[in-house]
């Protein structure tokens, strides 16, 4: 594979550790600005806020300029909003900063994508997409909590100082190995490159990733308290745990990869199938600690395995704004994240249980199973209806030739 998916880990490894990072210093942040834990509970909204109005935005308006350029751009557009967030003299400004900070986000994975496949053989496609990926995966096996530990040693200040050196290192990573090229998206503005989405298939693959992972989502966000009050854990351990779901994610990333290149569909329909399957079983599985580890671990691996295979057919359903599409589905990621949330904290309200949420993922992934399930009859029928139309024409062209010779 080549050397240049290096590049790209590395600023997927950054944007992953400033996303998820703030989980863990709340409750320092809230406390040096003098606000309550639910007020800075806002600083993860307003980074996600920026994801989903970023991404579409940046990669339509960047699309007549050079892939290379525009994820150096991207980078440092990164770098500027963490930076801004370790000199936030408040709240105030801290929101604003975070907004920036999530504005580049899904439109560097989103154009990160396609400059992967398009220097990957096409058997390797989603490979590649998976390598990229491999970043933010590790971002919550190592990034988050190192991060995390150094804002609550040095201050959460110097956490956000931190990544921007991570950032810095991208771009220098992005300059040096990514390979010059010309922009081939054609000049069509912004309201051409929109267009691209009006298509049923992006829509219906747009959905499965809002629904797939809004299972992930319904259940991770709660996994605290599960792990805790239904199997035991004291809150100490907690994070080691959440390390499991990182090397899950990593592990089911690198395997939805491989096997998504042999089949695509198939390696999605399997891998909501298994999420489904192991949400369900979370009540049984945080009866005990080995069990409720495994669980942590499974409920990583499954979810990404869909990883890969649902960027790459996005992809492939608006070939004519690859990187827009591609960055919709980030912002698509960001939706599930936050309607996941609000589905199993309803499901927990309601008194259901606290392993309630993780039914109602299984519920969300069931429905992604759904979504995908109409995206596929919707592919077979334009297949069938393009055979049947060339079909026509070729008989059509031959009609004439066929008649000459019969009068002859």
């Amino acid at each position: 594979m080549p050397l240049a998916l290096l590049a790209l880990a590395v600023g997927a490894f950054g944007i992953g550790t400033t996303e998820f990072v703030m989980m863990g210093l709340l409750p320092d942040v809230a406390d040096d600005l003098h606000i309550s834990i639910p007020a800075a509970g806002h600083l993860v909204s307003a980074y996600a806020l920026g994801v989903v109005i970023g991404a579409p935005l940046l990669a339509a308006v960047t699309a007549r300029m050079s892939r290379r350029t525009v994820l150096i751009a991207l980078m440092g557009l990164f770098v500027v909003g963490n930076a801004l967030s370790a000199l936030a003299p408040g709240n105030d400004s801290l929101l604003a900063a975070r907004f920036l900070s999530g504005l580049p986000h899904g439109a560097f994975f989103g154009v990160g994508a396609v400059v992967a496949t398009n220097m990957a053989a096409p058997e390797r496609k989603a490979r590649s997409v998976s390598l990229m990926f491999l970043g933010l995966t590790v971002a919550n096996v190592a990034g988050v909590p190192a991060a995390t530990l150094m804002g609550q040693h040095l201050g959460w200040r110097a956490t956000f100082l931190g990544v921007s050196a991570i950032g810095l290192a991208a771009i220098a990573s992005l300059a040096l190995l990514i390979p010059r090229d010309r922009a081939a998206a054609p000049a069509t503005g912004l309201r051409g490159e929109l267009a691209a989405l009006r298509s049923v298939p992006v829509w219906l693959a747009l959905g499965t990733t809002v629904a797939g992972f809004g299972a992930l989502f319904a259940a991770y966000s709660y996994i605290t308290p599960m792990l805790t009050d239904a199997a035991g854990f004291a809150e100490n351990r907690v994070t080691l745990l959440l390390a499991l779901f990182g090397v899950g994610a990593t592990a089911g990333n690198l395997l939805g990869g491989r096997l998504a290149d042999h089949s695509l569909r198939g390696t999605l329909f399997g891998g909501l199938v298994s999420l489904a399957a192991v949400l369900l079983l979370f009540p049984l599985l945080m009866r005990a600690e080995w069990s409720a580890a495994l669980a942590v671990t499974l409920l990583g691996t499954a979810a990404f395995i869909t990883g890969s295979p649902l960027q790459l057919m996005v992809m492939e359903k608006a070939t004519a704004a690859p990187s827009l599409a591609s960055s919709a589905n980030q912002a698509a990621f960001n939706l599930a994240n936050a309607g996941g949330a609000w589905i199993g904290g309803l499901a927990l309200a309601a008194g259901f249980g606290v392993t309630s949420p993780a039914l109602a993922g299984a519920v969300l992934a069931v429905l992604g199973l759904g979504v995908a399930g109409a995206a596929y009859a919707v592919d077979r029928r334009r297949e069938v209806a393009h055979e049947v139309t060339h079909e026509g024409r070729v008989v059509a062209a031959h009609v004439p030739e066929q008649a000459g010779v019969l009068r002859r």
